[in-house]
């Protein structure tokens, strides 16, 4: 958890269940994972083609039973 404190206000590149990702600014979280972020682009990648959709979301609510994985900006 500290880590994503101190993620905070940074991009942050969020894997979910169905081979989606979510790339955005990270606002906040709680204890369930459950994630807030802001200025967010949701990548898709179709199964058949690995053909990959961006579309912009602006700001959004990930809940945390969909998230796999947390990655924060690079050092």
């Amino acid at each position: 958890m500290e880590l994503l404190q101190t993620s905070i206000g940074s991009q942050v590149l969020v894997e979910l269940k169905g081979r989606k990702k979510i790339r955005g600014k990270l606002r906040g979280y709680d204890t369930h994972l459950n994630l807030i972020l802001e200025d967010a682009e949701e990548i898709s990648i179709d199964a058949e083609t690995n053909e990959q959709t961006i579309v912009q979301v602006d700001t959004v609510i990930v809940r945390g039973d969909n998230v796999v994985i947390v990655s924060p900006p690079p050092k």
